[in-house]
């Protein structure tokens, strides 16, 4: 006969199932909130159907991409302000497939921690919800995994799906050519790249995430975790009326990296840095680093969340529409020949 005790349950090794259930039940509403045409269920199966053609499209092309929100989720546990990182995290998938001139259509998500707190877990993924609805798009299910010994007490980690689609013939970019206008959306501050060299910052600061805010209201902690913009709504906007060739969407490897991604071989761009100035958190960020310009160019989005590559004729009547769907734009310079991109100016 064998010693072992018996009895064991997956209570025991840490896995509270009933906890998993009790989230599902909790954030069932807050998922029906985002529904859309064409989808066809909701949470609690093994998958999650869309009908593409109750949706609208006829000749379509799916689209998809998947990120996270990177450290910024350390502040976020740190401060125990939850409420925002879905935005967040929808942010950075949907603003991507917009680059690609797709309608973001459904959303799934992943959140792992250690230990389920189904407070904390469904406040975020409440959150996962406010930014789909802002980017009209359904929130149709994801992945809940509690997983002992994997994660420190009270962490917990997120991933992003989106998937969009177009109708064939309608992906972006297309037809930048030289003289085109380049059209930059401000950023709503950080976003949510660069965030391992804002905490170190912060760290050789000496002040505390609950420190009064030095570059505006509330604490620093509150101010660093502004989420992310979305420009779902804008970006399709201005693509359905006409004129718009490409969009680049500034995330990691700020204006350097990003804009050039949306640039056909042969051609490059001009960019004036006077034409818009740092947002006060990343003016203090560079301030307190000491960060020469080159650096900041490659690391942080500069104010610039996303720049949209428009015809010249077009120019002024897409800038309207941007605005019209509460964007701040600035004319930040045009497409030249070459493949390089230049800067005239300084940031301030």
């Amino acid at each position: 006969m064998s010693d072992r005790p018996n009895g064991l349950t997956y209570a025991d090794a840490g896995v509270d199932i009933d906890a998993g259930n009790a989230l599902v039940e909790r954030i069932k509403p807050a998922a029906a909130s985002t529904k859309r045409a064409g989808v066809m269920d909701g949470l609690g199966g093994f998958g999650a159907m869309f009908d593409l053609k109750a949706a609208g499209y006829k000749d379509p092309i799916l689209v998809a991409a998947t990120d996270g929100v990177g450290t910024k989720l350390r502040i976020a546990i740190d401060t125990g302000i939850l409420s925002t990182v879905g935005i967040d995290l929808v942010a950075m998938c949907v603003n991507d497939l917009v680059c690609q001139g797709a309608e973001p259509l459904f959303f799934l998500d992943y959140f792992a921690t250690g230990k389920l707190d189904v407070n904390e877990a469904a406040t975020v993924i409440e959150g996962i919800a406010e930014g789909c609805r802002l980017s009209n798009s359904a929130l149709v299910g994801g992945e809940t995994a509690e997983m002992p010994g994997m994660y420190a007490k009270g962490d917990f980690d997120l991933a992003g799906f989106a998937v969009g689609a177009m109708e064939r013939g309608a992906m972006l970019p297309a037809g930048v050519a030289e003289g085109d206008v380049l059209l930059g959306l401000a950023s709503s501050g950080v976003h949510s790249n660069g965030y391992s060299l804002v905490r170190k910052i912060v760290e050789n600061s000496g002040l505390g995430w609950d420190a009064p805010c030095p570059f505006g209201d509330g604490t620093l902690g509150e101010a660093l975790l502004t989420p992310t913009k979305l420009y779902v709504r804008s970006g399709l906007a201005a693509y359905r009326a006409g004129g718009l060739h490409a969009l680049a969407h500034i995330t990691g490897g700020g204006l350097t990296e990003n804009l050039p991604r949306a640039l056909p071989e042969g051609l490059g761009a001009d960019i004036d840095l006077t034409a818009w100035n740092l947002p006060p958190v990343i003016k203090w960020l560079v301030d307190q680093a000491g960060m020469a310009q080159a650096e900041l160019l490659k690391t942080f989005n500069c104010g610039i969340g996303m720049i949209a590559v428009v015809s010249p004729e077009r120019a002024d009547a897409l800038r309207t529409i941007f605005e019209e769907n509460g964007e701040t734009v600035f004319n930040m310079g045009t497409v030249v020949t070459g493949e390089n991109v230049t800067y005239a100016g300084t940031l301030v």
